[in-house]
């Protein structure tokens, strides 16, 4: 009996750390997401996005550790290079496709977490219905605030972790999002983050380029998700009764 309930765990870890990659069109165009199933079938869903020049597979490790917890992982990779509005419109196609089950399982609620320009994509995109909360990581801004304008109205709760100011987050550019995003909001500095520290894995592109990275920073960065997680997701799914359903790829 022991080795079975052994097995039957490695087994759910195995699942839920399996990443099954999608093909769909978000805003017109064509990309992948790669989903990450939890252990048991959930109505909660959280989307990752990757930064500027990053791909998807920078947020897997995130993405692991979230689908262990419970909750549906989603990495898409953006379909527009640089352009913030049309990723944003893409996130909310995403958004609206696993609200309606045409990738997986539906889902009710969504957390959007965003990494660098990634974080500027999803606040742009967080108003989208079926969204909760918002999670920014050493969040990037363009020249003018368009991020800055769609904080100041963000309908949802947010978490902000940065680094220090430095050439890879133009000198802390979203900085000035903490002081007008609506409550309740959680804005913290890391002392001694690069800006790699935000990502999970990084690779050493970034280190060469913006700093290397050390596991406790790393660690502060993957807490604040797993609590947003749990407070924003499986809190509600908690009081509510979920219909059960698996993550059956349509």
């Amino acid at each position: 009996m022991k080795r079975l309930c052994l097995l039957l765990a490695l087994l759910l870890t195995a699942h839920a750390q399996a990443a099954t990659p999608v093909d769909v069109v978000l805003a017109g165009r064509s990309t992948t997401v790669d989903l990450y199933a939890p252990p048991q079938p959930s109505r909660g869903a959280v989307v990752l996005v990757h930064g500027f020049m990053r791909t998807r597979a920078t947020m897997a490790d995130h993405a692991r550790a979230l689908a262990a917890e419970g909750v549906l992982a989603v990495a898409p990779d953006l379909p527009f290079w640089a352009d913030s509005r049309d990723n944003a419109r893409a996130l909310a196609d995403l958004i609206g496709q696993l609200r309606r089950g045409e990738i997986a399982a539906p889902v009710e609620r969504v957390v959007l977490v965003g990494f660098s320009a990634g974080g500027l994509a999803a606040i742009l995109a967080a108003a989208t219905p079926g969204v909760v909360g918002y999670v920014g990581l050493d969040a990037f801004d363009r020249p003018g605030g368009v991020g800055l304008a769609a904080a100041r109205t963000l309908p949802v709760p947010s978490k902000l972790l940065r680094a220090p100011p430095s050439f890879c987050n133009a000198y802390g550019i979203a900085a000035p999002w903490a002081a007008v995003l609506p409550p309740p909001t959680e804005d913290r500095v890391i002392e001694g983050a690069s800006h790699c520290d935000f990502e999970a894995p990084t690779d050493r592109a970034c280190m060469l380029f913006c700093g290397g990275t050390d596991p406790v920073r790393q660690r502060i960065v993957r807490q604040t998700l797993i609590d947003a997680v749990r407070e924003w997701l499986l809190a509600p799914a908690r009081q509510t009764q979920a219909e059960p359903g698996a993550l059956v790829l349509r």
